[in-house]
């Protein structure tokens, strides 16, 4: 498998929210503002990045009866490194996603790419993966965020862009992010179903 195709596979084929649907908890706890899942899908790149790295150099170095113990020690140690930055430079930001940056270190998402692939591959390979897995979930955040924050708060990134009387107070309760949740897995399975005839010639 090409490179290219192993980064495009987190985007739109093998994306982690829309094709996989893992991580969910999370995804849409923080989405209610930009900034957040910004942050969240930052956050989850930089430790599935270093963590199926880590796990990619040593995979050899480590016995098959202790590698989940092992990969949870690994992920642990980013995500901390990552909790700490963000309580160091941007606290609000540490503040408004809370317990979410913390539980990085259980998220299937990462868990699920470092064992069933970091192990198994190459730098190279491993590199595009993570970055294209990171790619896909932070975009998806990005673009569920935009929606919820501008329709439910009439903001972006704090900013106000709609008046009060505009709002919609649904989208930035858990029942507006499933449904915003679900027109993107509707629109990504739409721009799925168009690359297929493309991708068979």
């Amino acid at each position: 498998m090409n490179l290219s195709r192993i980064f495009t596979n987190g985007i739109v084929r093998e994306n982690p929210l829309l094709m996989l649907m893992i991580g969910l908890c999370s995804a849409l706890a923080v989405t209610t503002a930009v900034k957040n899942g910004i942050g969240m899908g930052l956050s989850m790149t930089f430790v599935l990045l270093m963590s199926e790295l880590v796990i990619c150099i040593f995979k050899k170095l480590i016995p098959d009866s202790v590698r989940i113990p092992v990969f949870i020690i690994v992920i642990a140690a980013f995500t901390t490194v990552i909790d700490y930055v963000l309580k160091a430079y941007f606290p609000e930001l540490s503040k408004n996603m809370g317990v979410f940056i913390p539980l990085i270190v259980v998220n299937c998402i990462i868990m699920g790419r470092v064992e069933g692939f970091a192990s198994k591959r190459s730098i190279p390979e491993v590199i595009a993966d993570a970055l294209g897995m990171g790619l896909g979930y932070t975009w998806v955040l990005t673009g569920i965020s935009v929606v919820r924050e501008l329709l439910g708060s009439g903001t972006i990134l704090d900013f106000q862009v709609l008046p009060e009387s505009f709002q919609i107070l649904f989208f930035v309760m858990p029942p507006g992010g499933f449904f915003v949740f679900a027109v993107f897995i509707s629109l990504n399975l739409l721009i799925k179903a168009r690359l297929k005839p493309i991708e068979e010639e």
